[in-house]
């Protein structure tokens, strides 16, 4: 579905990509670690078309996502991908529903059409009670779970995390591990994942373990080295 091909990336003299190949199936779990510098979030960053490489194609279902201007890039990205971060990047004036609800705004769907299908998104990960919620009065694994939300709105082919359980405790963080596995048992969703946890890379269908802005291994499930 998604691969990126001979991925470069420098900033300033420093180069942090240094032609990275990489392909993601459909309905595929992976999970990319390494020590802090190894250039995950880059990879992750530049597969998720939020940054461009100085060299090398990222392609989305054969087609080379690379060479599209800046507004065509930003209408596939909303349309395609969705994303979740350490930080669930909540807009703290907005209530659960809305902050969910804004990815669908932004691609001009109806309005009533996409409150309807926020309110079954956040039902299905037990959210029913937070709906009219700000982020502030809610847990981090309820913002976290809000987030999830938002990233499955548009219902993307793929979504991208980057450190999703790095600011949760533990009981919440494994909260989170599983649902991305039920998302994907229930919808054929496909997750790449940078993470420092150890259990989650685990859980992953494969791991891509990478060092000094090359990749290192791969490993499959509970096979790490």
């Amino acid at each position: 579905m998604l691969q990126a091909i001979n991925i470069r990336k420098s900033y300033n003299s420093l180069e942090v990509l240094k032609g990275i190949d990489l392909t993601i199936e459909r309905s595929e779990i992976v999970s990319i670690v390494g020590s802090s510098g190894a250039g995950k979030s880059t990879l992750l960053q530049i597969m998720g078309t939020l940054d461009n490489p100085d060299s090398g194609e990222v392609m989305f279902d054969g087609e080379s996502v690379s060479s599209l201007g800046r507004n065509a890039l930003a209408k596939f990205r909303n349309r395609h991908i969705g994303f979740v971060f350490q930080f669930h990047n909540l807009l703290p004036e907005f209530t659960a529903l809305e902050n969910v609800c804004l990815p669908a705004f932004l691609a001009d769907r109806s309005e009533k059409e996409v409150r309807v299908r926020a309110r079954e998104l956040l039902g299905l990960l037990n959210l029913d009670h937070r709906v009219d919620h700000k982020p502030s009065e809610m847990s981090g694994g309820e913002q976290q779970r809000v987030s999830v939300a938002r990233a499955l709105i548009n219902s993307p082919e793929i979504i991208f995390a980057d450190e999703p359980s790095g600011n949760l405790d533990s009981r919440n963080a494994q909260e989170l591990h599983e649902l991305f596995f039920w998302l994907r048992k229930e919808f054929g969703q496909t997750f790449v994942i940078v993470t420092h946890n150890d259990t989650l890379a685990q859980m992953a269908d494969r791991t891509i373990i990478m060092r000094d802005g090359h990749i290192l291994e791969e490993a499959r499930a509970n096979r790490i080295a």
